[in-house]
């Protein structure tokens, strides 16, 4: 459901608990279906807007809640949560019963869902950090998506993070995590929190007072944030980043993944890890050697290959200039060469215009459908073309 298209205009704000709270005994205050404020009955579509919410709504690249909404003969799926000014938005269909202003629900967020974008939300602030200590402080905030999944973080950076700078800032990470200290919130107003030495997040919107996020060893990050986060970095459990890219001029992409997710993912490079190396028939310990062997061993066989076919063109000028006629006073020799690459051609034509001196030559070859054609007049190769057929 597109909840901008409703044009809504709500008044009052609701008091977020999600902090603390992943449930909660909440009254419903507005009840929009179709733009209007009205009934839901089952099967509809509807924003419901509550008096107070365990539901964290999407801000600062952080996701929203998702989860359920039940009271007695009646369920609602929520399957987002949205920002509408100082109100949140709970977006999702009537599963069965009657939903109305008054009505008191038990609201209940995806616990396991919430947790997974904790993870990946904490670990994002780390990763900022990290970032500027190996990159350096021109390195700001430049978006963010923090879902139950993976992290994306945009940065600016003006060149390709190398392989061994990935690896610190990773290095840098799960060293904290490992460390498990507490991560600490304060409620105070912006003055304060810039002496403190905290970064705005891209975004982001501030009023009068700022909540300050710190985790890590000796303020390891220090940052300005409204969205949920892990007790303790060791929460997080293991971090990994799966991708670096450029995504525009001076901002470079990081893309990572976390706890549960990360694991899975070294499970998946392992398990990618084995195969290769039964290919090659060595191990995970014998891989690189076993592939650079057959490397080396293709390079060979290139290079065979292309002695052989130097042979073979020779052979075959030989036999095609004895099959040369005469017209007007020219030698002319016209061939189709079965299975031969344009490479091929060309040795064999250089290897007639030698024989010929003084002649025409024209080669072809079909593959795939394609003709290709080597035609050398007596003082030149033509060039060839490939005409479809």
């Amino acid at each position: 459901m597109d909840y901008n298209a409703a044009g809504l205009n709500i008044e009052g704000s609701t008091e977020f608990t999600g902090y603390e709270h992943i449930d909660g005994h909440e009254t419903i205050r507005t009840v929009i279906v179709g733009g209007e404020e009205k009934a839901a009955q089952a099967g509809d579509e509807a924003i419901l807007v509550l008096e107070r919410t365990p539901f964290y709504a999407e801000s600062g690249g952080q996701v929203g809640d998702t989860g359920l909404l039940t009271w007695s003969g009646g369920r609602f799926k929520v399957t987002d949560t949205q920002k509408e000014g100082s109100n949140h938005l709970h977006i999702g269909t009537v599963i069965e019963g009657e939903l109305f202003p008054g009505l008191e629900v038990d609201a209940r967020i995806d616990h396991a869902r919430r947790e997974r974008t904790k993870k990946n939300h904490s670990a994002t602030h780390l990763m900022h950090a990290a970032l500027r200590n190996v990159l350096g402080e021109h390195v700001t905030q430049k978006g963010s998506l923090v879902d139950p999944d993976k992290l994306r973080f945009d940065f600016s950076h003006f060149e390709s993070v190398t392989p061994e700078q990935l690896r610190e800032i990773e290095r840098q990470v799960n060293e904290q995590i490992l460390g498990n200290t507490p991560v600490e919130t304060e409620i105070t107003d912006m003055e304060q929190a810039q002496a403190k030495g905290a970064m705005a997040l891209f975004g982001e919107k501030y009023g009068d007072t700022v909540r300050v996020l710190s985790m890590g060893s000796d303020a390891y990050s220090v940052e300005l944030c409204g969205g949920t986060h892990v007790a303790r970095t060791g929460d997080i459990g293991l971090f990994r980043i799966t991708s670096e890219s450029g995504i525009s001029s001076g901002v470079r992409r990081i893309e990572a993944v976390t706890g549960f997710g990360a694991l899975e993912w070294v499970e998946e490079t392992e398990q990618t890890l084995r195969e290769a190396a039964k290919l090659v028939k060595g191990s995970r310990e014998s891989l690189v050697e076993k592939v650079q062997q057959t490397l080396d061993r293709n390079r060979q066989l290139e290079k065979d290959i292309n002695a052989l076919q130097a042979k073979l063109a020779s052979s075959a000028g030989s036999d095609l200039a004895s099959s040369a006629v005469d017209v007007a006073g020219l030698k002319v020799v016209a061939s189709e060469m079965e299975g031969a690459d344009r490479k091929a051609l060309m040795e064999t034509a250089d290897q007639l215009k030698n024989k010929l001196g003084e002649g025409v030559v024209v080669l072809a070859s079909v593959e795939d459908g394609k003709v290709t054609l080597v035609p050398v007049s007596p003082n030149r190769r033509l060039a060839g073309s490939r005409p479809e057929i």
